[in-house]
């Protein structure tokens, strides 16, 4: 087929297709076409009914979907594989149309299967083009020549030769594993999060443990598949040391006080914050920042450095409950009594106020125009914010002391005239006109 392609010569292709056993083959794959067809078009209701009260979330739904893709491609490579067998057995002969006709199909087969496992176009654009590419190389007989010559190609690093095929694999192994650890990493994310009793920080860490150390193991596992030596890394790895500390130092330092905050849980996802004005629930905690969402729906990525370093308010650290103060102040001629009273009944009467442990209000000190006041109430859910909560108190407040002539005062001031001047103490009558000079 090669030799037809590069020199075409018409009356020698037209011999090539009218050889009898060329057409057998030729109405073998047809017929192959059109069984697989027909038995994808059977088989996929008769499983679909199997499986038609799952959920999306369950595995059996999940195999399902997956086994469903692959019909085709199964049915087709066992037609072909079972042809080969047939040619081969009444010596038809398979190698030109059979077999590469089969490379074909086992490469549809294999991006089948990696495409279920696999969303991004990239990935999936490059699993294509490996898949077919070999299946071509292989039709056109290419195959070993060109793995011969990506053997010759060959470079030394230290005593060890090592080709550009062995690279290529490498990265095929790297790749590979690398998708491997994404698939387990996400797994073992989920499961790590079902344990009840472990606190967020720590699924935090124990997440980020697992992710690193499958990306390590992946390219450990695909270095020595290659043949080089680990140990021969170390002084490239003290050199990279050097540079990260003079270069890279607020990203080591924001990456260590990360784990160091995983690690003495001191700050986790869910806790009420409070650094340098930002007041806020952390969201997430990431390698390098911490996700903290204020109240106005603004999300602040503050470094994991400054939660360190800085002094953090952690509204919710050892006790999700929070007391709230509200200051006020009552006229002189009202009762302080009969104003703490109703107080007491406006805390009670908010929801979010706790009951246990109950609110107070306080005298706080005689002021220049009021008797001043303070209530103190609690709360347990600072996440949804403290100023709401203190304005519906005060509302209930102004309410109480309305309905019952608790009287809020205005600024007052008294001014104490000692000596009055001459012309305030002998007024002129009126319509007398002024004295003159």
């Amino acid at each position: 087929m090669l030799i037809f392609l590069a020199n075409p010569n018409w009356d020698k292709i037209l011999e090539f297709w009218l050889a009898p056993s060329i057409r057998v083959q030729g109405f073998i794959i047809l017929g192959l076409l059109l069984l697989v067809f027909l038995l994808t078009k059977l088989t996929k209701p008769l499983l679909g009914s199997l499986f038609s009260t799952s959920k999306e979330e369950d595995w059996s739904f999940k195999v399902w979907k997956h086994l469903e893709r692959m019909l085709a491609p199964l049915y087709l490579l066992l037609g072909c594989v079972l042809s080969l067998v047939v040619a081969e057995h009444v010596d038809l002969g398979s190698e030109a149309l059979i077999r590469p006709f089969t490379s074909a199909a086992s490469a549809w087969a294999v991006y089948r299967l990696i495409s279920g496992f696999i969303k991004s176009r990239a990935w999936l654009r490059l699993v294509a083009i490996l898949a077919f590419g070999l299946a071509a190389l292989h039709f056109f007989g290419l195959l070993h020549t060109t793995l011969d010559f990506l053997r010759m190609l060959s470079f030394k690093i230290g005593d060890r030769s090592i080709s550009v095929l062995d690279l290529v694999n490498g990265l095929g192994i790297l790749l590979f594993l690398l998708w491997i650890s994404s698939i387990i990493g996400s797994s073992g994310e989920r499961k790590i999060q079902q344990f009840p009793h472990l606190p967020p920080s720590l699924q935090v860490l124990l997440t980020k443990i697992l992710r690193v150390l499958l990306v390590f193991l992946s390219f450990a596992v695909a270095l020595s598949t290659i043949g080089l030596d680990l140990s021969s890394f170390a002084l490239l790895g003290g050199a990279i040391g050097v540079g990260i500390g003079f270069g890279l130092q607020k990203v080591v330092s924001n990456l260590v006080s990360g784990l160091i905050l995983l690690l003495d849980r001191s700050i986790k996802p869910g806790d009420v914050i409070e650094i340098e004005g930002t007041y806020g629930w952390i969201n997430s905690l990431r390698a390098r920042y911490a996700s903290v969402i204020t109240r106005d729906g603004k999300e602040h990525l503050i470094p994991n450095e400054d939660l360190i370093t800085n002094r953090v308010v952690n509204w919710s650290f050892s006790d999700p409950n929070v007391r709230v103060r509200v200051p006020f102040g009552i006229s002189y001629d009202s009762d302080p009594r009969v104003a703490i009273k109703l107080c007491l009944e406006a805390a009670q009467s908010v929801g979010r106020a706790l009951q246990d442990p109950e609110s107070r209000c306080l005298v706080t000190g005689f002021g220049d125009n009021s008797i001043n006041l303070e209530l103190r109430f609690w709360i347990d859910d600072p996440s949804n914010g403290v100023g709401n909560v203190r304005s519906a108190v005060m509302l209930a407040i102004w309410d109480k002391f309305k309905e019952n002539g608790i009287v809020i005062p205005y600024p007052q001031r008294d001014i104490h005239i000692k000596k009055l001047p001459e012309a305030f103490k002998n007024p002129v009558p009126k319509g007398n006109p002024p004295p003159s000079e």
